[in-house]
């Protein structure tokens, strides 16, 4: 038997304001909010992210990031931009390129578009 990737939870220092972000930048709904932990997530998605209250920032690379795709990456960014995201960079391998972002509190996630 395998497990499944259920939830990806990203640690920070105000969940809900937050999920106002990461509800919008993904199309996802506020499924429970319990004051340090918000859950969010969409009908059909087979995976939730969670937001969860830390003591203290982030410091350093995150370990873990979110790499998301679906829709033309620079028009994209462009929208993470508009709802609170910074670009840190842009990057390319054969055949993939994506956009490196920080939701508002500094977490990191990308935006990557096969190519050729």
């Amino acid at each position: 038997m395998a497990l499944n990737v259920g939830m990806v939870t990203i640690d920070c220092e105000n969940p809900q304001r937050l999920a106002e972000f990461w509800s919008q930048a993904l199309d996802m709904q506020v499924l429970g909010d319990y004051g340090e932990f918000v859950f969010l997530g969409r009908e059909g998605s087979p995976i939730n992210i969670g937001l969860q209250k830390v003591p203290e920032p982030r410091v350093g690379k995150n370990r873990v990031h979110l790499d998301l795709g679906g829709e033309p990456r620079g028009a994209a960014a462009e929208r993470m931009v508009g709802l609170g995201a910074t670009i840190q960079g842009e990057h390319s391998v054969p055949g993939l390129v994506w956009i490196v972002l920080s939701d508002p509190e500094g977490n990191e996630f990308c935006i990557g578009e096969h190519t050729g």
